[in-house]
Order: structure tokens, then sequence, then C-alpha cells
């Protein structure tokens, strides 16, 4: 049964990742890959918001599953490379810093909101 919530909380997330990318991409082309950036920080405010107060059927769903499916270090490492290659150093610093910063940021503010909710 474990198995089958991570694949439904992954089957939203995945889409979701690839939609919300296309998104800003389209409306804000840059050489940065905002739509990564967006996608990993909302995934972390998101586990973060989960980390206390979930279920550990909720966990699987939402953390595994959606977050897991919805964020994604494969593709933030790959553009941080393409950056670097391409010769945009400083966008790959940035987007390295901006996004370590970030994302745990983010975490941080969902876990302080559950804790004192």
């Amino acid at each position: 049964m474990n198995w089958l919530l991570v694949i439904v909380g992954a089957a939203v997330g995945a889409p979701l990742r690839h939609l919300t990318d296309r998104a800003i991409r389209a409306r804000h082309p840059s050489a940065f890959p905002w739509g990564t950036f967006v996608v990993n920080v909302v995934g972390s405010f998101a586990l973060g918001l989960l980390a206390g107060v979930s279920s550990a059927e909720a966990h699987l769903l939402l953390g595994v599953g959606l977050c897991g499916a919805l964020t994604t270090y494969s593709t933030f490492s790959y553009e941080t490379w393409k950056l670097y290659e391409d010769g945009a150093k400083g966008y790959a610093a940035a987007n390295v810093t901006g996004s370590l910063a970030a994302g745990l940021g983010a975490v941080w503010l969902g876990v302080e909101i559950t804790a004192a909710w």
C-alpha cells in the first residue's frame, strides 16, 4: 500500500513540475533556470509544512511522492552545470547559493508555521 501512495503523489508532482517550469519560462525567458528554482523552493516549503504534522501515509503521499516528484536535484545540477559551461558563471553561482538559501529558508519557514499552529 505504501508504494501506491508514493506513486499517486508522484503522478501529480511530476506533471506539476513540468507545467510550472513551462509556464515560468514562457513568462520570464532568461538564462537563469527560474522554473526549477521555483519548484524546488515551493517543494521545500511544502515539505517543511508536512514535517511536523503529517501521518505516515500523508508523508508518503505528499512528502515522498508529491514533493519528491515536484522538486528536482538532478535538473538543478544539470542546469547549473550548463550555465557554467556556457560561460554564465555568475548565474551558476547565483543558482547554487540562491537555491540552497531559499530552499533551507523555505523548509525552516514551513516548520515554524507548523510549530506555531
